[in-house]
């Protein structure tokens, strides 16, 4: 976590700031995110929203949203120090095949409010660790940001929440979990391959 990464994006010590990484285009559904974040602030004037990426839509979610900061496409310890100094994660893209970011988001200990689809699906636990709202449901997606939003001890019990679920997602731990599985059907129908 940065204060001066923070600072650069115009967020104090007590604001919260909502983070977006991806590609700007129009599949990522990126309006929803401004959308929810123009919710956010009626509740939490001091909120910030930070959108990390590039693409086709750059310019038309300036104009959406020209409060929020857009920092471009990061990689490495820069990307990381941007998940590590936000306070929330929001994406509601349908069009993922797994998501990377949404692991990315909860290693670095933030709930993430997304749609129950793909990756977010797979590792988030309402209530637990983020948010899942039904494809689709825009209105119940912007109410599980404002909710996240107001609810600070929350919202870091799920953060850390997160970041145990994605440590869950280790390679060492898979390749175990996928040999388990392996043996258990070697196992169960070794009788019949004799």
């Amino acid at each position: 976590r940065s204060a001066a990464l923070r600072q650069s994006w115009g967020a104090g010590d007590g604001d919260l700031v909502a983070l977006y990484v991806g590609r700007l285009a129009a599949e990522k559904n990126i309006g929803l995110v401004i959308k929810a974040f123009e919710a956010m602030q009626q509740s939490r004037p001091n909120s910030r929203l930070v959108i990390v990426g590039e693409g086709p839509q750059r310019q038309a979610l300036m104009q959406m949203c020209p409060s929020a900061h857009f920092a471009g496409m990061r990689s490495g310890l820069e990307l990381s120090a941007h998940y590590a100094s936000a306070d929330l994660f929001i994406f509601p893209s349908l069009s993922e095949t797994f998501g990377n970011v949404t692991l990315e988001a909860m290693s670095s200990a933030l709930p993430v409010v997304a749609y129950r689809h793909a990756a977010a699906a797979e590792l988030i636990r309402p209530g637990e660790n983020g948010q899942l709202i039904e494809a689709g449901d825009q209105e119940a997606f912007e109410r599980a940001a404002i909710e996240l939003a107001e609810m600070h001890t929350l919202r870091a019990q799920m953060g850390q929440e997160a970041r145990i679920t994605a440590l869950g997602q280790a390679w060492p731990l898979i390749f175990q979990k996928t040999e388990k599985i392996f043996r258990q059907v070697i196992q169960d129908h070794a009788p019949q391959l004799g």
